[in-house]
């Protein structure tokens, strides 16, 4: 199928309904929010739902879709799942990454950040997906052995011989991304890009030990978990868990004791209380809070339904937060301290 015609099957107006923000200093423009595949697609959610969520994702100008090796179960199953669905949507109107650090298969090769892994793995993620490359392939996490040297230079490698156009990070503290980006000015390596941590309302640690670096590196950032992987939306506002939640599905009983406390809890229905003075579901204000945010350029939702989508690209209408209204939000998750 052509690629006009495939995108002529998409909205029209799909351009129209997007906020896109500038990657850093770089020419990449990302959405400002991304969806993702981390225990959905090709997890706990099929190819059916996954194909209509993307479908749904990209008629509401949507072009950034996240993956990673490991992610689905077994490990690479969402990079089967969502490389079926690309094969009837326009390629070059999409921004896909994935990454690689997590344990993929047995042996002194199978994870981390060595040379051997990283290029090896973004091969399998490729026939996957089956694509020629991605837009975006980041380091997942620090790799406490390998030098830092050594996986800055394979991330080079992989972009000059065409397999992926831009390079990130992801999961490193401040300290661990100003020494990647001293180790590719150093060495004249491909620029870090795009940085992508744990961020949200009820973690916010790269306030303190991130944003400063991104901002004064150029380089931009993506969120992930900015719904707290479901907490800060209204499904766990009731007594009981829904049946189709994330947390009944996936979770097992420790985690949900873990994270389903009285004090979260309590947080959550306190957070609630402001978005619905501002005309928001608890998902859109903290949705709209994490884009507050001078460094972030995208916030990295996951979606099992399609309605899901409809509610968060809906934040982007009152992105504005009064002087009361962050300093109430203050007091209820706490300002990050050193």
């Amino acid at each position: 199928m052509a690629e006009e015609t495939v995108a002529s099957s998409f909205a029209q107006d799909r351009y129209d309904r997007m906020q896109y923000r500038r990657t850093g200093r770089s020419g990449l423009m990302l959405p400002a929010i991304s969806l993702g595949a981390w225990e959905t697609f090709g997890g706990y959610r099929g190819e059916e739902v996954a194909r209509a969520c993307l479908y749904r994702a990209f008629d509401l100008g949507i072009t950034h879709f996240d993956l990673a090796n490991n992610y689905g179960r077994p490990p690479g199953n969402a990079e089967r799942v969502v490389g079926k669905i690309l094969r009837d949507m326009p390629r070059d109107e999409l921004i896909i990454s994935s990454k690689a650090g997590y344990r993929m298969w047995p042996g002194p090769y199978g994870e981390w950040l060595s040379k051997k892994y990283l290029v090896a793995s973004l091969d399998q993620s490729l026939q996957r997906l089956g694509l020629d490359y991605v837009d975006i392939f980041y380091a997942h996490r620090p790799d406490p052995e390998t030098p830092l040297e050594e996986t800055m230079a394979a991330l080079d490698l992989i972009v000059r011989q065409g397999k992926a156009l831009y390079v990130g990070v992801s999961n490193f503290s401040g300290v661990q991304f100003e020494n990647a980006v001293s180790i590719t000015k150093q060495m004249g390596l491909t620029p870090i890009t795009i940085h992508q941590p744990y961020y949200n309302l009820l973690g916010r640690r790269p306030e303190y030990d991130l944003f400063d670096h991104t901002l004064r590196a150029g380089a931009g950032v993506i969120t992930f978990s900015p719904l707290a992987q479901g907490l800060l939306t209204s499904k766990y506002l009731g007594s009981d868990l829904p049946d189709d939640s994330r947390a009944a599905a996936w979770w097992g009983k420790s985690q949900n004791d873990e994270v389903l406390t009285g004090e979260k809890l309590d947080k959550i229905r306190r957070l609630n209380a402001i978005a619905q003075e501002r005309g928001q579901t608890l998902a859109q204000m903290a949705l709209a809070w994490n884009l507050r945010h001078p460094a972030v350029t995208s916030v990295l939702i996951g979606a099992s339904k399609v309605e899901q989508i409809e509610e968060n690209v809906a934040a982007l209408e009152n992105l504005a937060f009064s002087v009361e209204e962050l300093k109430a939000i203050d007091e209820i998750t706490g300002v990050p301290s050193l």
